[in-house]
This record gives C-alpha cells, structure tokens and sequence, in this order.
C-alpha cells in the first residue's frame, strides 16, 4: 500500500508541475503590460521601468520561468546583494521564512509559496485567497454533503421501492436537474425563493456569509445565505449521485455473491445495506470526489449571482480589471486542490478495492 501511495503522489506532482508551466505560459503570451496595470495607463516611464525590473519583466522569458518556479517552490535560492533583482531575498516579502543556508550572497531559503502580489490592490494573493478560499470550501462541502445523501437515499429507494410510478418520478426529477446549467438554476432559485416567497422562506437574493450588521460596526454571521446557493450548486451532482446509484445498485443486485447472501436466508436490509451498497459505491466515489473539484471550479456563477464572496467572486473581480496575479494564483489552487482529491480517491479505491493496488 506505501509504494502504491507513492506513486500516485509522484504522478500528482508531475500533474502539477504540467499545470503550473501551463499557467504560465498561458498568462505570459497574453496581451497588456503589467506594469501599466499596476500604475494606470499615465504613469511616467521611469515608474514603469522600476515595476518591470521588480517584477522580472525585462528578462527573457526563459528566466521570468525560472523566477516563477522559484517563487512558487517551497525551497527557493535568492540572492542578498542586488536589491533591484526579482531574485533578492525580501524578507517581509516572503515573511514567513527561514533561512536554511547562506553562502556568500546567496541564500536557499524555506517558505510558503509566494503567488505575489495583487496588481489592483497591491494585496498578497495568498491572503486574498486565503480569505475567499473558506467561503467557498464551505459552498462546495455543504453542496456536496447534501447531493451525497439525498442522492444516494434517491437511488436506494429506486431499487428498493421498485415501483415504476416512483422510478419514473425520480427520472423526471434527476434529468431536469442535470439538464437546467447551474448559472439558470441561480437565477430561478434566487427570484422564487429569495424574492417571490422571502416572506414565507426568510431568505434573501443575495448575501455572503459575513454581512455588517445593523449598527454598521462589524459584521456578523449569516448561515441562511448558505442556504440557496448551496442547493443551487448542488442540484447537478445530486441527479447525477442518484442515477449514479441506482444503476449500481442494479448491477450489483444480480451478481453471484448478492444471490448467495440471499440463499443463506440474510434479511434483505443486510444485503442491501451490507453487501449491495457497499460494492456500488466505487462509482459514487467517483463521481462525488470528482464533482467536489469541479464545483470549486464552477462555484463562479453561483457566487456571482448570489453575492457570496468566495473564490468565484474574487476572479470574476479579477477578470474584470485584468489582475493576472491574482487569477494565476486562483488556477493553482483549484489544480492543487483538484489534483489532490483525485490522489486521495485513488487512495480510497485502493482500500476499497485491493486489486487496484496491483495495477
């Protein structure tokens, strides 16, 4: 099981690397000057020229690569003699660090990854992300949760049920659901539960988790605004959960084992419960730990037509006023994040099932 962890993790991090090369060649060949970006289209040239040699700009792209990988890395090499270089080690910069060696003038240096800086707010894009990522994490997990057990109640009770007016009412209602994109589904659930009925329901079209409360002095903790954009956002997987489900479950229930439990005279809960469900699960697993990834991904129209300030919001801002920093720096995450579900999957499947482990 170790050698098998292993290698999954080296294949995760080769992922990464592609996905980080990727991103940066991506944003780099993108039209624009940064450094006007940062300044505003009348700063003088000498301003200009300080924010590209600060950043980097005015070397090959070959060394703006190596300058990025060294940025991002967790051991990075820096030099303490140039100040003017994108390479000189600022400790405030990169605060937290530590400095492992020091020879000379340069230094190799352990600390977190640093995406750098917000063009717009001259912000740290860790902290920005770091602010938003709870948000949004919490968005995804409660869509999730819910999509899990609803759907795969949905689909037990399919199979167990077995009545064709029931099935054909679950079809209805988990085809809609995969069909209508979750930006419409936002609309609709916004105006007839946050506008139409916010009389009968308490809830309102818009709002993130913290708003400032009434003496506009602070702010104050908001659950029920977690309520419609998570349903929203969780209306997709949980069709998809119970179809999911219910065809597992129907495979598995004529296999040669399920008869045999069935011989020795178990109740027809253990079978379903017990051994049934159980073997059906590895696509459920699937498709659940593969939908938390991309939800943090698609969780961008959700946020942005319910006002929750999350991950989404921030790149839409980001988008809108051309801040690459801060849109490279959220791409990453979600590859992180993305690349590490589906190792820790595997991981599960590995448990689950032995035989993966030998392929």
């Amino acid at each position: 099981m170790g050698s098998y962890i292993v290698r999954k993790l080296i294949y995760g991090l080769v992922v990464l690397f592609g996905v980080v090369s990727l991103v940066f060649v991506l944003f780099t060949i993108l039209p624009g000057d940064p450094a006007r970006m940062m300044l505003g289209q009348r700063a003088d040239q000498e301003a200009v020229d300080a924010i590209r040699n600060e950043l980097g700009l005015n070397q090959p792209l070959v060394l703006q690569y190596l300058n990025y990988l060294n940025d991002l890395s967790p051991l990075s090499v820096h030099t303490k003699k140039n100040t003017q270089s994108s390479w000189y080690y600022d400790s405030e910069k990169y605060s937290p660090s530590i400095v492992l060696i020091h020879l000379k003038s340069v230094v190799l240096v352990l600390k977190y990854p640093w995406l750098r800086e917000s063009f717009q707010t001259r912000k740290k894009v860790t902290s920005m992300l770091a602010e938003a990522f709870p948000k949004t994490l919490l968005l995804a997990g409660v869509a999730v949760g819910l999509a899990f057990s609803v759907g795969l109640l949905l689909g037990f009770l399919t199979v167990v049920v077995d009545k064709a007016w029931f099935n054909q009412f679950i079809l209805v209602i988990t085809s809609l659901g995969m069909s209508v994109p979750s930006f419409f589904a936002a609309i609709l659930m916004a105006w007839v539960f946050g506008f139409l009925l916010s009389d009968f329901t308490g809830l309102d079209m818009f709002g993130s988790l913290y708003e400032v409360d009434d003496y506009g002095t602070g702010s104050k903790l908001q659950l029920k605004n977690l309520i419609l954009p998570a349903i929203t956002l969780g209306i997709r997987p949980l069709a998809i959960v119970t179809e999911l489900t219910r065809t597992s479950l129907n495979e598995v229930m004529g296999m040669d084992f399920i008869r045999t439990a069935k011989a020795k005279g178990l109740s027809t809960s253990r079978v379903m419960g017990f051994h049934a469900l159980r073997n059906a699960l590895n696509p459920i697993v699937t498709a659940v730990s593969g939908w938390f990834a991309s939800l943090l991904a698609g969780a961008v129209f959700v946020e942005y037509v319910f006002d929750w300030k999350g991950i989404g919001m921030l790149i839409v801002e980001a988008l809108e006023k051309y801040d690459l920093p801060l849109i490279m720096g959220a791409v990453l995450l979600i590859a992180v994040i993305l690349i590490f579900i589906n190792i820790f999957v595997d991981i599960i499947y590995g448990i689950l099932d032995p035989r993966i482990r030998l392929a």
